[in-house]
């Protein structure tokens, strides 16, 4: 049976879990710069090429300020996230701020930061500039409905999901756009989560590629950028195969070369929204056995809950788990592996085989650095875990410490009870 190898040793493991005291989300500094520079290498052919790291993914400043070093700007859906795009020395176009239902602060807050604004639907258009001014640069985020097959669980298919404007609206939008100013134009779309075929993400940018040359076929309008969105997929299971980012790159290459380069298109600014594939294969999630129970079915009970990872619960997602020093133990055990919310779902993995396990035992769960620690909350009085960065000279750094009791009561008011 395929496995997953841990990044560090048993020993080092038992080490961090003594000095910082488990639960806690460990990323690797080495392992997410090398990967950021495969990225950038797999598209390095493009004008100007830029990648804007998906601050949701992973919304941590250390890591943004990591990434920002290797060259990637910052993917924004909200106020918090163009503020931590902020603190650490991003501005302009190397922010692209895509959101939907925007309050008003948050366009101001973008136009001050002079960020990319990627507008998600027509009737945006009128409440930017009513709310912060227009810009002299805008984005329009394309939703092909059932022109363009596929989709998944994570963010719907086309024709069912809540974002952008549909083609006909690309259109009234620019044109739109013009008559407020705008003088510079770029297209974005976000059709999938976490795919894993290459052909699939391809098609996709021949997709954007085609509406390009429409637009400019149509209202004489050349776009100067297109963002091909994220989407691209990490092998939770140890027998998928990544993204070959190589193969993903000279398709895209191919198609530009064909559809926009004969167009007049070839100077077009080609960009990526990536989170998922950047980190989240460098991150793990480090618990605790506390409990073994054994009823109709063997539960193992972590430190760890949902709130520290939440997509087995929400998404049925697969994350690879490894007990720390029985890597090479036979699988005889079949667990459920829970945390302690009250809800049945609390669950990182159902029926999985694994060595057997007492408690006390460290259990390493793969793949959470991207959508792990970003999406806990605090049901149940629960706390969110620290984040320890993992540095590239071998030593560690706290880069943010658990929540307290006190945080959680941060926003009471017990005085007047």
């Amino acid at each position: 049976m395929s496995q997953k190898r841990l990044p560090l040793t048993g020993e080092q493991i038992r080490y961090l879990a003594k000095e910082y005291g488990t639960p806690f989300h460990l990323y690797m500094e080495k392992d997410i710069r090398q990967n950021a520079q495969r990225l950038l290498r797999a598209f390095a052919w493009a004008p100007q090429f830029q990648e804007y790291f998906a601050v949701k993914a992973l919304p941590n400043p250390y890591i943004l300020k990591l990434l920002k070093e290797e060259g990637f700007g910052t993917d924004c859906s909200s106020l918090p996230e163009l503020i931590l795009s902020e603190k650490v020395g991003l501005s302009g176009e190397e922010i692209c701020f895509s959101s939907n239902d925007t309050p008003a602060k948050e366009f101001v807050k973008a136009k001050e930061l002079r960020a990319i604004i990627n507008l998600d639907d027509f009737n945006h258009i009128d409440f930017l500039a009513q709310a912060a001014g227009m810009p002299k640069t805008i984005s329009l985020r394309y939703n092909p409905g059932p022109l363009r097959q596929g989709g998944n669980a994570i963010i719907g298919y086309p024709e069912e999901a809540k974002y952008g404007f549909t083609r006909e609206q690309i259109f009234q939008g620019i044109e739109r756009c013009k008559q407020m100013g705008v003088e510079t134009f770029g297209l974005h779309t976000m059709v999938v989560s976490n795919e894993l075929n290459v052909e699939f993400l391809i098609g996709t940018a021949e997709m954007m590629f085609d509406l390009a040359v429409d637009v400019k076929k149509r209202l004489g309008v050349s776009v100067s950028f297109i963002n091909l969105g994220g989407g691209i997929g990490i092998p939770y299971k140890p027998e998928d195969d990544p993204v070959d980012l190589e193969t993903f790159g000279q398709g895209v290459k191919a198609a530009f070369e064909r559809i926009l380069v004969p167009a007049g298109l070839g100077q077009t600014k080609i960009c990526l929204e990536s989170g998922r594939m950047v980190t989240g294969p460098y991150g793990y999630l480090v618990a605790t056995v506390l409990h073994e129970k054994n009823i109709y079915k063997n539960y193992i009970g972590l430190d760890a809950c949902m709130a520290d990872l939440m997509r087995p619960a929400l998404y049925g997602a697969y994350h690879y788990i490894t007990v720390v020093d029985k890597e090479d133990q036979p699988c005889d055990h079949i667990y459920d592996v829970t945390g302690s919310l009250c809800e049945n779902n609390d669950k990182f993995a159902v029926d999985r085989a694994l060595p057997k396990i007492t408690i006390g035992d460290l259990l390493v769960i793969h793949d959470s650095g991207a959508h792990g620690h970003a999406m806990g909350f605090n049901y149940n009085g629960k706390l969110r875990s620290k984040e320890l960065l993992w540095k590239e000279d071998g030593t560690v750094q706290l880069i943010r410490r658990a929540e307290t009791i006190e945080d959680l009561f941060a926003t009471l008011n017990f005085t007047d009870l």
